[in-house]
């Protein structure tokens, strides 16, 4: 539970880094049968900044705690980044694919917790 919290702040270092915005942490804790137990999801304006953010976040992670993501997914269009990292999936979205998909809504039963944006 610690390791996977250290790994979150980790996370959102990164993502504050290089200004993501609209952070929200999911946590599926309570929700039986979720292929991970947090969700991460965040946006970058353009694909340049939804790959910067993913390379961020890598490295925020890396350095901080040793974590390597098992698998990331979408950097070729860089519109929907997913990045495994076991107990965390982290998403990172281009504006208008946030909204199309809405994770926050599909699972609103789990807890969200908004990071507020640094500026």
């Amino acid at each position: 539970m610690n390791e996977t919290k250290e790994l979150i702040d980790y996370i959102i270092e990164g993502v504050q880094e290089k200004k993501g915005k609209r952070i929200v942490v999911a946590d599926l804790t309570s929700i039986g049968d979720t292929i991970c137990n947090r969700f991460i999801i965040c946006q970058g304006n353009s694909p340049s900044q939804v790959t910067a953010l993913v390379e961020s976040i890598h490295e925020q992670a890396r350095k901080g705690c040793g974590a390597k993501p098992y698998a990331v997914d979408g950097l070729r269009n860089a519109q929907w980044v997913a990045m495994d990292y076991g107990e965390v999936l982290v998403h990172v979205f281009l504006p208008e694919v946030r909204a199309f998909y809405d994770l926050e809504h599909l699972w609103a039963d789990a807890k969200l917790t908004e990071i507020p944006d640094l500026d």
